[in-house]
């Protein structure tokens, strides 16, 4: 308290000038309507700036849980439609040939909680493992395209081959045909992988689009990857085309893991019939 006394008797003189200086100022505002009017002005000025930036910070702070939640809701609808054509009954009660349907695919929402994107060999970590049914080789989009496939599985967690991993190949097509090639990066930049093993009658053309081939028991058909950026052709065959990709893989959130129930039985096909 002493303390406090003496600084206020040390500068008493600067104080009052303080004092009688707010009192001019106050008394000016409110005398004179021009100096009122820009005083509110101002004021409005400062506080609504505070106030756009709280609001900004707010929504970017809401930003993560709305597209956990949209992520969500988008893995819930597919999986709903999947269900509705099973049971033979949409949500508009149109009834459909059951017997002629099979649910081949289930989708599970998981988030990203690393990301690699400029090593030779990139992998993600997702939020999802053997608990939530997550098992090795399953494609993994979302709502842009492609992102990878399951590699190694915890119970929590899973890492997770990026399409930016030099030892990456997946199965793709030209969605103007039926011409295949598949899918590899180069490791030179992260927002272009190339389209390796596609014949020159595909006519390629920059621009056109790259979608999965659904050889595979993977990824489906028609998964969108990226378009033609460029491309060269020696001795009638391409030597390289560039895809530009849809998604920014170093912006990953929320994914989507594909689980292909006929995956099994595929698989059995072919080794028995390997083996034969």
């Amino acid at each position: 308290m002493q303390q406090i006394i003496s600084f206020l008797f040390k500068n008493k003189y600067i104080l009052l000038f303080l004092l009688l200086e707010g009192f001019a100022i106050l008394f000016t505002i409110q005398s004179h309507s021009y100096h009122k009017s820009k005083f509110v002005s101002s004021a409005n000025f400062l506080t609504g700036g505070i106030y756009n930036k709280m609001n900004n910070f707010k929504e970017f702070l809401l930003l993560k849980e709305e597209n956990k939640r949209l992520s969500e809701e988008n893995v819930h609808l597919k999986n709903l439609l999947n269900l509705q054509l099973k049971t033979g009954v949409l949500s508009d009660s149109t009834q459909i040939d059951t017997i002629n349907y099979y649910q081949k695919y289930n989708y599970t929402s998981a988030k990203v909680i690393n990301n690699e994107y400029r090593k030779n060999n990139n992998y993600l970590t997702i939020d999802k493992g053997s608990k939530n049914g997550i098992t090795s080789d399953l494609g993994v989009i979302n709502s842009k395209g492609i992102i990878g496939i399951t590699k190694n599985i915890g119970n929590r967690y899973t890492t997770v081959l990026s399409i930016l991993n030099v030892n990456s190949r997946i199965n793709v097509k030209l969605k103007k045909s039926n011409h295949f090639g598949s899918l590899q990066w180069n490791n030179e930049d992260y927002n272009t992988v190339q389209l390796i093993d596609l014949p020159i009658q595909a006519n390629v053309q920059v621009g056109d689009t790259i979608i999965t081939g659904g050889k595979s028991t993977i990824f489906p058909e028609g998964v969108p990857v990226g378009v033609v950026k460029d491309f060269k052709t020696i001795n009638n065959n391409y030597e390289y085309i560039n895809i530009s990709l849809f998604n920014d893989m170093s912006s990953i959130g929320f994914v989507q893991v594909i689980t292909n129930f006929d995956k099994l039985e595929i698989k059995n096909l072919e080794k028995r019939t390997s083996n034969e």
